[in-house]
Order: C-alpha cells, then sequence, then structure tokens
C-alpha cells in the first residue's frame, strides 16, 4: 500500500492560551528551546514519508509561510562569517520548492472545519492531520508509527493514549473493540463527553490519517460540541465503511498549548539533546 504525501497542518487559531506571548508571534512559531513548534511538527511528517505540507491558515499567519523560505540576507551573513553549522541547519529545515502550501481558513469554526479547507488541496487520496499544539518525543515518530500501520491496515488511523477519567471532556474519546499489537478496532467515537458517559479513557492525540471519504461528511457542515465543525463527528460517520484503528502510540505527548505543558516540553525536549542535557541538568540543580 502507497504511503501518505500530504499532511495537513490546521495553523489558524489564536492561542488564546498562551497569551500575551501568541498577541503577534503565532504560537506555532513558539520555540522548543531553539526550534518552533510548526518545524518540529514538519520534521515530523517528513519522517514519515509526507511530501506536501499544506497549512490551513488564518488572518495574520503568513509569517508561518515566511518561516519555510529562504532567507537570503541571512544566508549571507552566515556565510561571510562562516558559522556554515547554521546556515546547513537553516538550508536544512526549508521543504523543496512548491512542497509547502496553504490555504485559508476565514472563520473559526472548529478543527473540522479546517481540514475541510483543504479539501482541493488533498484531492482523493489518504492524508495526515498534524496538530501542532500536540508535540510528542518518540525515538520512532509517531506519524511515522501511524504510517507504517496504515500501510498494514488501510483506512484510517488515529493516535491515542489513556487519560483520567476526568479529562474525558477535553478530548475525542475512542469506543475500543479488539486490540493487536498497540493497534485497537474504533467501534465508536464521541466528542468530549462527560466522565460518566465516556466509553473508556482512550483518547485521541493530534495526530490522525484519514481517507478522503471524511471530506464528503465534512461537506455537512454539521455542528457538534461547542457550536463547530467537529472533526470527531465526520470520522464517526465512516465507521463500518473504512477500516478505522487506533495507535497506541509509543513516546511521550506534551500539551504545547498550555503553558505547563509548553514548559515541561521546553525541558523534555532539552534533555534529549546531547549539546544541551549537561548544562540543563546543572540549571535543574541549583533550584533542588
Amino acid at each position: 500500500m502507497a504511503g501518505i504525501r500530504k499532511a495537513v497542518f490546521p495553523v489558524a487559531g489564536l492561542g488564546t492560551r498562551m497569551l500575551p506571548a501568541s498577541k503577534v508571534v503565532p504560537k506555532e512559531l513558539l520555540p522548543l528551546v531553539d526550534t518552533p513548534l510548526i518545524q518540529l511538527a514538519i520534521e515530523e511528517a517528513a519522517a514519515a514519508g509526507v511530501e506536501q505540507f499544506i497549512l490551513v491558515t488564518g488572518r495574520g499567519k503568513t509569517i508561518l509561510e515566511d518561516h519555510f523560505d529562504r532567507a537570503v540576507e541571512l544566508y549571507q551573513a552566515l556565510e561571510r562569517k562562516g558559522r556554515d553549522a547554521e546556515l546547513e541547519r537553516l538550508r536544512a529545515a526549508v521543504p523543496a520548492p512548491g512542497n509547502v502550501v496553504s490555504t485559508r481558513q476565514q472563520e473559526p469554526l472548529g478543527l473540522g472545519h479546517a481540514v475541510w479547507c483543504a479539501r482541493h488541496l488533498v484531492g482523493s487520496e489518504p492524508f495526515a492531520v498534524v496538530l501542532v499544539d500536540d508535540l510528542i518525543l518518540a525515538e520512532v515518530p509517531c506519524l511515522a508509527q501511524m504510517a507504517a500501520a496504515q500501510r498494514r491496515t488501510g483506512g484510517c488511523v488515529v493516535a491515542t493514549m489513556e487519560v483520567p477519567l476526568e479529562h474525558t471532556p477535553r478530548y475525542g474519546i475512542v469506543a475500543p473493540g479488539g486490540e493487536e499489537a498497540r493497534l485497537v478496532e474504533v467501534r465508536g467515537l464521541v466528542e468530549k463527553p462527560r466522565p460518566e458517559v465516556a466509553p473508556s479513557r482512550l483518547a485521541v492525540i493530534g495526530r490522525y490519517i484519514l481517507t478522503p471519504d471524511v471530506f464528503v461528511e465534512l461537506e455537512r457542515h454539521e455542528r457538534g460540541a461547542g457550536g463547530e465543525i467537529q472533526l470527531t463527528d465526520a470520522m464517526a460517520r465512516l465507521l463500518g465503511r473504512v477500516p478505522f484503528h487506533g495507535l497506541r502510540f509509543e513516546g511521550r505527548r506534551f500539551d504545547c498549548g498550555d503553558k505547563l505543558g509548553y514548559l515541561e516540553a521546553i525541558l523534555a525536549y532539552a534533555a534529549s539533546r546531547p549539546d544541551l542535557a549537561p548544562g540543563l541538568r546543572t540549571i535543574i540543580d541549583r533550584y533542588r
């Protein structure tokens, strides 16, 4: 089965949980030490074989496209100063011409609506959706784990993890079926259920591989939880029509749209880097 060639990045949100930092700078450009969240997300998708990166942006978000353009003056300045390592890193972060494209979500109508806005760019092939707020640190990138699973199962695959029962109103929750080798059959999906009615504690995290059938369901523009067009509701209507599995991914997930989650992500990311880990341990020891 062919791999996933396209990924959609819904990046139109206002990032209100991270104000005032996100007042001018999009939350997707907030750095983990020296690397913006959006760059880490695109690198994860590229490691899964994705070739085209589709940004669903909003007003004031064109700077995200600029980040993946060549900065000619900066390149020349680094070259003159002999800073070859920094120059090479910047060049490596820029995808090939035409591989980053964008479209606008003109109204904040929900995640499902954002994905629907990319329908013409995706076309008629399976595709990934990556939520930049969800950072997943793993030896094998999460989306690569999912792509490998989807090549075996076909259909749709979503990233899943157990959450505390009291947190089910924050997530789409899976009604699970059989499970084998970390793959869980998805028999039902409920968006943000109250704990007393949640079908499980197995939550869908911000990575999806979907078939284009989902666009037909999103075309209805039906409102769900919070009055928004929910991706979870559209996925639920695909159950029984296409194979649908949740992958209990290997790795650690961090909610970078939350202040404490973002802080923990910075520490975990720095601890994973050989150039930063020793110094980080020294700093932490000062505050014990």
